[in-house]
């Protein structure tokens, strides 16, 4: 009797026991067609996304590259990456003396070249604009010496650079490098910049294009932009360091110095 009463008494519609393990498997299973299927697409189109607007960034605002050779040490060393303010000579301003500047160097330090293939070509381009591989060889980082105008002498009794006649105390050279071992005179001409590698033993810049069609000067309008910081590693992670090297040197004279260059 007590047997039959408590199986009365359970409730038909549990489908349980009493200690209700079944009904607790059932209420944890989740039907097959209401979960959220993980879309490849989506994961493609967000990653498309990304890189569509790095792109857009480098190529308009901010464009990492990567230093691959000593010419500017101390200042930036090999492996560097550091981050190109596109917008730094827009809205009318000009590169001056002390700034470090990437630039174009085609017909200046290099030849035109003839296209290569266009699909590594893209693909090089697209890895170098955000900072994976190397700059086109056409690709320079310097610092500017001289500005439209402006007469830049090498040496001057001291063994020191002279800009519009002012000596200038470039701290910011490799340590044991005299300023230059070439000997030059050169007037720069409007719109152009002389340009100098701050480890001048071991950097080809202006002095280097002085026969060249040129003179081994820069057009304004090849400067890509100004390099303001470095940002890998993370442990030289800082801004590019400014300098008043050039303060005292007054402005070049209205029509310059004269025309041309002299070796």
């Amino acid at each position: 009797m007590d047997t039959e009463a408590q199986h009365t008494e359970r409730d038909p519609s549990s489908g349980t026991d009493s200690s209700g393990t079944e009904e607790g498997s059932r209420s944890a299973r989740v039907p097959e067609d209401s979960r959220t299927p993980v879309s490849w697409r989506r994961t493609a189109f967000v990653g498309g996304a990304c890189v569509a607007f790095l792109l857009l960034l480098s190529h308009f605002v901010l464009q990492p590259f990567l230093i691959p050779s000593g010419s500017m040490e101390p200042t930036l060393q090999v492996g560097d990456r550091i981050l190109v303010n596109k917008l730094a000579y827009r809205f009318g301003n000009e590169p001056r003396r002390g700034d470090v500047v990437v630039f174009d160097g085609t017909a200046s330090f290099v030849r035109e070249q003839s296209p290569g293939n266009p699909v590594t070509g893209l693909l090089h381009d697209g890895a170098a604009a955000l900072g994976l591989a190397e700059p086109d060889e056409t690709d320079f980082v310097k610092r500017v010496v001289g500005t439209g105008g402006d007469r830049v002498v090498c040496c001057d009794k001291d063994s020191r650079l002279t800009v519009n006649g002012v000596p200038v105390q470039e701290r910011y050279l490799m340590p044991g490098d005299q300023p230059s071992s070439v000997a030059f005179d050169i007037v720069v001409p409007q719109d152009r910049l002389w340009v100098m590698g701050d480890h001048r033993s071991q950097s080809s810049d202006s002095r280097d294009h002085l026969g060249d069609p040129g003179g081994g000067m820069v057009p304004v309008d090849k400067v890509v932009g100004r390099a303001d910081w470095i940002a890998w590693p993370f442990g030289r992670w800082s801004t590019v360091a400014g300098t008043k090297a050039f303060d005292a040197v007054p402005a070049a004279p209205a029509g310059g110095h004269g025309a041309g260059a002299h070796g």
